[in-house]
């Protein structure tokens, strides 16, 4: 079976970025893991407190997209990275959420959006799904008890 998930919404809602599960990381406090994902584009600019600071998820995508801001040069390596310690971090700190993950068993988990072919399926569902991606490698972590 495959669960997909994309609003913040429902039985899966924690899976996706917008979700309220803030952490700490990097030394500082995220309202969600779209907050902490956003704002890494700017590392060592005044742009990663803007974003850190914006009141919703939303606000922090719409800030975040915007190339007007000077976008890191490395950001196309090191995305999956950032998107992944967030996730990692996410989990580690909710144990609720880190039970719905791993109850999900061995189970394809999709980011069922449309308009997003890199983190999600996509509108034909050809896209990469890497958040999906991560999600599942955080679950097998998570599941690995040296871990917790």
């Amino acid at each position: 079976m495959t669960i997909y998930f994309y609003s913040s919404q429902g039985e899966y809602g924690c899976f996706s970025n917008f979700s309220a599960h803030g952490f700490e990381l990097d030394g500082l406090y995220w309202q969600t893991s779209e907050h902490y994902f956003q704002a890494q584009k700017f590392v060592g600019t005044p742009h990663l407190e803007q974003i850190r600071n914006c009141k919703t998820p939303n606000e922090a995508a719409s800030e975040g997209r915007k190339r007007t801001r000077p976008l890191r040069q490395d950001w196309e390596v090191v995305k999956d990275d950032v998107m992944r310690a967030a996730v990692i971090r996410k989990f580690k700190t909710h144990k609720e959420i880190r039970k719905v993950l791993v109850n999900t068993s061995n189970e394809e988990l999709v980011e069922n959006a449309p308009h997003d072919y890199y983190w999600g399926c996509g509108k034909d569902g050809s896209g990469k799904n890497m958040l999906g991606k991560i999600l599942m490698e955080v679950r097998e972590l998570l599941r690995d008890s040296d871990f917790k």
